[in-house]
């Protein structure tokens, strides 16, 4: 960057600040449209109204968001020295600051701030007006020589005051840390709260009639991180380092564990939609269920249902099928697009997960605190809405992604630094918040070991994220080791091939890196009654177990296999038919016969009015094994697919507009140009159209006179977007209701619509 240059403060100057914006080059303006976007919306049609909107109050403290403890400290001295009203030289900036803030650190700062329009001048320096206001402190209070107290000390002399004291320092903490009091005067009583709190320093006196808290006091009663204002230079950040392969091995591990949990979740809202809250959100009661039938602790189930939220993979809507109990008009279950998700590779699914936190405009860790009316957050609900989360959490990645690859950080740390990079953003990234927001991330595999793992740090700069999981995932493995109890090991994640065959016959007791499942005659029962076969059951066991097959599952499943299947259901309604007539009597003597309805047509074969998963459960409830099975008599496969959703595609107007581009910042700086080029051409003899007859008649008349004597004019003109600009054109032909005109800004011939022209003047 380039350094300003050290001047005295009455050397030439651009008389105004929009004559300072229009002696920037095209790459300049182009610069600080892309710096502050908001000032090219709606596009401006000159510098001058470029100028009246960067002067803004709106725009101003917009900007001032993303300015750092030093850029406050530069803009503080400029305050001081008066630079809204007259120039300041560089030479006095410097002095200012003193031995605060290195120069080379100081130019660089000063460089971003003209880029900015923050501070403009180029032999003095001018700030607008209402930059003084955003400083976020008492300006001149850093400049004042104060004893700083440490985090310890201010903790130490909070903890011995009385509730008064301490009500009084809160309410300053809440409202403007300036306080008006009699009792700052010399000579009141030393038993004054105010005088007790002067004297302990977690006050400071001003004049005889006000006070101050100091900042650092301020930081610990809001619960922030603590940092001193008068510190230009930026606090330490300490550093401790991790081979990179172990913490993507570490994120990888959170990744199959989230996914796994994720599942869980999905199945249980699938099988018992949970009701939506009259105010929104899900229930504290429906929670606990989720977390009860999951195994996973309150707020991991939190993070999960509104991570599935954000996502799409969960909504609110009328599930199909209903619930049986069908109280409530609404209900979070399974979106329609789930089947899709759980069917994807395990890189994809977590990148859509991961992809839908980061953009989430919400606090997950806001659940189960109390709000305002001391009430629990509840999850999915409105009080857990945070537009400014997806910033937030883009600041602190990005934190830890400027501590380079392998580098871990304590959170309180990152909060520190960040706070003096963002001192506007101090309530938003206090320590609390920065831990609550790297939990999260730790949770979704993109941080592990307090470092950034190399999937966050491609997902955080628009990277391939899901090939940097894929690649951090360890190899899937296509065997597992069957012990004498009926467990099975498997040492690591199985092929989806494979972990589909094996969820089939076996239940999950433990997951993690190395899963453990179990075979029983459930499950065994399970796998036969969607149509796998004993003979497909012992080729599995047989041809992928690294241990020999114990006997007694081999007797297991020759014996489950037996019994299975001798009695068929089908639909008639439904059937039930047996080719062992004394079975068949059996159930029908049964409890089951009369719920069911059943009715003997043969000694084989009974029918019933029940649907078939009904007769299916019930039969099996009263100790049979029957079997589905279709027309044909093929086995079918009745397992339950739990209810879904049907999600509607989000409006247009809801979508987060696009960012302008590089091209489109430039042809806006080029109409910038004509703009100023048509406003300072002289004009004689112009016409305006005010719609009549007459005053088109008028304007097709000058239009087609310059056209034919080949001159140019300054129009007015008023685009489809209702956007005023003025231009210089030279007009080539009129007819149709448009205007073909050579515009030099574009170099070519543009059309232009007659009866959005408003006015027409000859260029002197």
């Amino acid at each position: 960057m380039t350094d300003i240059e050290d001047t005295s403060a009455t050397a030439t100057t651009a008389a105004t600040f929009a004559d300072w914006l229009g002696r920037r080059s095209d790459e300049e303006l182009t610069e600080l449209l892309r710096l502050r976007p908001d000032l090219a919306v709606p596009p401006p049609s000159t510098v001058t109204v470029l100028a009246g909107r960067a002067e803004q109050r709106a725009s101003v403290a917009r900007e001032a968001d993303n300015l750092t403890t030093l850029d406050f400290g530069i803009l503080e001295i400029l305050a001081l020295e008066r630079a809204a009203e007259v120039g300041v030289s560089r030479a006095l900036l410097g002095e200012g600051l003193g031995s605060r803030a290195p120069k080379k650190a100081v130019d660089q700062a000063l460089a971003v701030l003209r880029a900015s329009a923050l501070v403009w001048g180029d032999s003095s320096l001018h700030i607008p007006q209402a930059a003084i206001a955003t400083i976020p402190w008492r300006v001149g209070r850093s400049a004042e020589p104060v004893e700083v107290m440490s985090e310890a000390e201010i903790e130490a002399a909070l903890s011995a005051l009385g509730s008064g004291e301490r009500e009084l320092l809160d309410t300053l903490a809440r409202t403007s840390s300036i306080g008006r009091t009699r009792d700052a005067a010399p000579g009141t009583s030393p038993d004054r709260p105010v005088q007790r709190l002067l004297s302990s320093g977690l006050l400071t006196w001003i004049d005889d009639e006000t006070v101050e808290l100091p900042p650092q006091v301020r930081q610990v009663l809001r619960g922030e991180a603590v940092f001193d204002p008068a510190a230009l230079t930026p606090p330490a950040v300490r550093t401790k380092k991790n081979p990179p392969t172990n913490i993507n091995a570490a994120a990888a591990g959170e990744a199959l564990e989230m996914i796994r949990h994720c599942e869980s979740v999905l199945a249980i809202l699938g099988e018992s939609p949970a009701p939506v809250l009259r105010a929104g959100g899900l229930g504290v009661r429906e929670l606990r269920r989720i977390t009860k039938i999951a195994g996973i602790d309150e707020t991991r189930v939190s993070l999960i249902v509104e991570i599935l939220a954000g996502a799409g993979l969960i909504a609110a809507g009328i599930p199909d099928p209903a619930p049986t109990a069908d109280t409530a008009d609404s209900y979070w279950a399974p979106s329609a697009g789930v089947d899709g998700w759980l069917t994807a590779s395990t890189a994809k699914r977590w990148h859509t997960l991961a992809a839908a936190w980061l953009d989430l405009a919400r606090a997950p860790w806001l659940v189960g605190m109390r709000d305002s009316n001391d009430k629990p957050v509840a999850a999915l609900s409105e009080e857990a809405r945070a537009p400014s989360a997806p910033q937030d959490r883009r600041t602190i990645l990005g934190a830890y992604a400027d501590l380079g690859s392998g580098n871990s950080a304590d959170e309180s740390d990152i909060s520190r630094f960040l706070s003096w990079q963002r001192p506007r953003w101090g309530g938003r990234l206090r320590p609390y918040s920065v831990e609550r927001t790297v939990a999260e991330a730790t949770a979704l595999g993109l941080v592990a070991h307090g470092a950034l793992g190399s999937p966050g740090r491609a997902l955080l700069h628009g990277g391939d994220a899901e090939a940097e999981m894929q690649s951090a995932l360890p190899e899937p493995v296509d065997y597992f080791l069957v012990q004498a109890d009926l467990t099975v090991v498997v040492p690591g994640p199985l092929t989806p091939e494979l972990l589909e065959q094996l969820t089939l016959v076996a239940d999950l007791e433990s997951a993690g890196a190395a899963s453990m499942y179990r075979i029983s005659e459930t499950s065994v029962r399970r796998a036969l009654d969607v149509g796998t076969s004993a003979a497909e059951l012992h080729s599995l066991f047989s041809t992928r177990s690294r241990t020999p097959v114990p006997q007694s599952l081999t007797y297991l499943i020759d014996d489950v296999a037996r019994r299975h299947g001798r009695l068929r259901a089908g639909v008639a309604t439904s059937f039930v038919r047996c080719e062992d007539p004394a079975l068949l009597s059996e159930v029908l003597a049964s409890t089951v016969a009369e719920p069911l309805a059943l009715r003997a047509l043969a000694p084989t074969v009974a029918v019933s009015q029940a649907p078939l998963r009904e007769v299916l459960a019930e039969l099996r409830a009263a100790g049979f094994s029957p079997a589905g099975e279709d027309s044909t008599g093929a086995l079918v496969d009745l397992r339950p697919r739990g209810s879904r959703v049907q999600v509607r595609r989000p409006k247009a107007a809801n979508r987060t507009p696009a960012v302008a581009t590089d091209t489109q910042l430039a042809a806006l700086v080029r109409t910038l140009r004509a703009g100023d080029l048509a406003a300072s051409a002289g004009s004689r003899g112009g016409v305006r159209s005010d719609g009549s007859r007459a005053g088109m008649a008028a304007t097709l008349a000058m239009l087609t006179k310059a056209a034919q004597q080949r001159t140019s004019v300054t129009i007015g003109y008023v685009d489809a977007q209702g956007v005023a600009t003025h231009r210089i054109v030279d007009p080539v032909s009129v007819g149709g209701g448009q205007l073909d005109a050579f515009d030099p800004t574009v170099g070519s011939v543009r059309r232009f619509t007659l009866h959005r022209i408003t006015s027409v003047s000859p260029v002197s």
